[in-house]
C-alpha cells in the first residue's frame, strides 16, 4: 500500500476536487461529519481559521486511519511468529545434514536400543595411553636371545659313547689297535614318552632337554658300568623345533630354528622374503596363542618388532591396504588409503582435503574407533556398561585451540578408523532459513499470482478499482501551517 496523501488546498482556501480514495483506507471526510465551507466568510470563520482546522482534522483523520493499521498488522504479526517459532523446532529434523550435529554427538548415545559408545576428549595424556598401545610385535615382552634347541617327540639323534680304555664296557680288549675306543649307536627318533634308549644305560629323557643335558644323563647312567664314559649326542634330524613362514613369501614351509638364535626378519629372508614388500604389507606372529600384528615396516623402522624367533612359532605376512574414512565437513567424503605404513590424525584430516571453510566446526572433528577393553580402561572409560571385548569410542578433537595441531600430529591413525567433522551451528541456521524461505515463496507464489490477474482483469474492464501492496506504512507529515 502506498503512503495515504494528505488534502491539498488552492490558492483561496478551498478543498481541492476530492481525497485520493485509491490507496486510503481509512475514515473519510463525510464519515467523520466534517463539512467544510466552500467560501472563506461562511459562519463568520475567517479562512485563516477554516484553513487551520481542515488541516488539523486532516491530521486526526489520517493519524486514526495508521494507528487502526498498525493494530490489524501487529495483531496478525504475532501468531505469525509463534507459527514460525513452532515450526522451526521441527524444521531442524527437515534439512538435509552428513551426519550428527555436535551437540548429540557430545551428550552421547540417548537411544536405548542403539550402540553405546564412551566420549574422550584428545588431550596429552590419551595420546600417551595411545602411543603404547599401536599395533606392534614388541609386545612379547622378552627380548633375550633363546636358548638351545631341545628336543622333542620325533627328532632323530644320534649318540656316541667313548670309553677310555680297550676291554670295557663296549670296546673289547681286542679293540686295543682300533683308532679310538668309542662305538655309535644307530640313529633312533624320540619315542612317543619323550625317551631315547641307550645300551646298559636304558631309556634316557630327552624331550624337553638340550642335547648336554641328554650326556650329562647318559654318562651318569654308564659311569659304574663303563670305563671313564663320555658321551656325544647330536640332532640328526630336527622335526619338532620349526618356525613356520606363510603367506606372501617366496617360499612357504617349515624351517628349522637356529640354536644361535634368529629375529624374524632373518627367518622371512630364509624364505625368500616378502613378495611384495611395501605400506600394505603386515606380519602376524603367533606364539603360544597369543597373537601380535604389525606392519612389514615397522620390522625394518623399528627395531624393538624385529624380535627373536622361537621354536614353534607362526609367522604370517598378508597383504591389507590401510585405509581410513572421512566424512562431514572435509574436502572429500570417502575411502582414503594410508599411502604409508603409519599416519597421524593431522596427516588424514589434509589427506581429506582439510576442513572446508564455510561449513566445518574447528571444535567438532570426531574420530570413531573400537578399542579393547584393556585400553579403554586405561583411558578412563568405566568397561562395565560396555559388552564384549571391544568398546566403541568417539574421540573428540579441538582444532580451535592452537595447541590441538600438535596432538593430531601424535595422535596415529589405525586401519578402518572413521573421521567425522560436523558443521558449524551457523550453517544449519542458513539451511532452516533457506527452507522457511521457500516454504513462504511457495505459499505466497499463488496469492501474488492472484492479484495479478484481478489487477489486470480491471485493467483490461476499464475498472478505477486497484490494489496495491506496501510492506512498512510511514506515518504521514502534516505541513505546517
Amino acid at each position: 500500500m502506498s503512503t495515504p496523501k494528505p488534502p491539498r488546498f488552492l490558492s483561496d482556501g478551498r478543498l481541492s476536487g476530492r481525497l485520493q480514495n485509491t490507496t486510503h483506507h481509512g475514515p473519510t471526510f463525510a464519515q467523520t461529519g466534517c463539512t467544510l465551507s466552500a467560501t472563506a466568510g461562511h459562519k463568520g470563520h475567517s479562512p485563516e481559521a477554516s484553513t487551520d482546522a481542515i488541516r488539523r482534522r486532516s491530521a486526526i483523520v489520517q493519524n486514526r486511519s495508521w494507528a487502526g493499521k498498525q493494530a490489524v498488522r501487529t495483531r496478525s504479526i504475532l501468531p505469525t511468529f509463534t507459527l514460525c517459532a513452532a515450526f522451526a523446532l521441527g524444521a531442524c529434523a527437515l534439512t538435509p545434514v552428513s551426519g550428527p550435529d555436535s551437540g548429540n554427538v557430545r551428550t552421547g548415545q540417548r537411544d536405548p536400543e542403539s550402540l553405546p559408545y564412551s566420549f574422550v576428549k584428545v588431550t596429552p595424556a590419551v595420546t600417551k595411553v595411545l602411543v603404547g598401545t599401536v599395533p606392534r610385535l614388541a609386545g612379547f615382552g622378552d627380548k633375550r636371545r633363546p636358548g638351545g634347541i631341545r628336543f622333542g617327540v620325533g627328532d632323530i639323534v644320534g649318540v656316541t659313547i667313548f670309553e677310555a680304555t680297550a676291554g670295557g664296557l663296549f670296546i673289547p680288549a681286542e679293540a686295543g689297535v682300533r683308532p679310538g675306543n668309542f662305538v655309535t649307536i644307530p640313529n633312533q627318533a624320540v619315542d612317543t614318552n619323550g625317551n631315547v634308549s641307550v645300551p646298559y644305560a636304558g631309556n634316557i629323557r630327552a624331550r624337553g632337554r638340550t642335547p648336554v643335558e641328554v650326556q650329562q644323563a647318559i654318562v651318569d647312567a654308564l659311569k659304574n658300568r663303563a670305563i671313564e664314559p663320555q658321551v656325544i649326542v647330536t640332532l640328526i634330524d630336527q622335526r619338532t623345533s620349526l618356525v613356520s613362514v606363510l603367506g606372501d613369501v617366496g617360499r612357504s614351509g617349515r624351517y628349522p630354528a637356529s640354536a644361535e638364535g634368529e629375529r624374524i626378519l632373518d627367518v622371512i629372508a630364509r624364505a625368500g622374503g616378502p613378495a611384495s614388500p611395501g605400506s600394505d604389507e603386515w606380519v602376524m606372529l603367533e606364539r603360544a596363542g597369543r597373537r601380535a600384528l604389525a606392519p612389514f615396516r615397522a620390522l625394518v623402522e623399528v627395531p624393538a618388532n624385529n624380535v627373536y624367533v622361537l621354536p614353534q612359532d607362526t609367522i604370517y605376512l598378508y597383504r591389507e591396504p590401510q585405509t581410513f574414512l572421512a566424512f562431514g565437513a572435509l574436502g572429500i567424503q570417502q575411502q582414503i588409503p594410508f599411502g604409508t605404513w603409519r599416519i597421524s590424525l593431522a596427516e588424514a584430516v589434509a589427506r581429506s582435503g582439510g576442513l572446508t571453510d564455510n561449513q566445518a566446526d574447528p571444535a567438532s572433528v570426531f574420530l570413531y574407533r573400537g578399542e579393547t577393553r584393556e585400553i579403554a580402561a586405561q583411558l578412563g572409560i568405566d568397561v562395565a556398561k560396555f559388552e564384549g571385548p571391544i568398546v566403541p569410542v568417539v574421540y573428540n578433537l579441538n582444532l580451535r585451540d592452537p595447541a590441538g595441531y600438535f596432538l593430531a600430529t601424535t595422535f596415529e591413525m589405525r586401519n578402518k578408523d572413521v573421521i567425522y567433522v560436523s558443521n558449524a551451528i551457523s550453517v544449519d541456521q542458513t539451511k532452516w532459513m533457506n527452507f522457511f524461505r521457500t516454504v513462504n515463496g511457495t505459499i505466497n507464489d499463488p496469492i501474488q499470482t492472484a492479484i495479478n490477474v484481478y489487477t489486470l482483469k480491471n485493467l483490461i474492464s476499464g475498472g478505477a478499482s486497484i490494489i496495491t501492496t506496501t510492506t512498512t506504512p510511514t506515518v504521514p507529515t502534516v505541513p505546517a501551517p
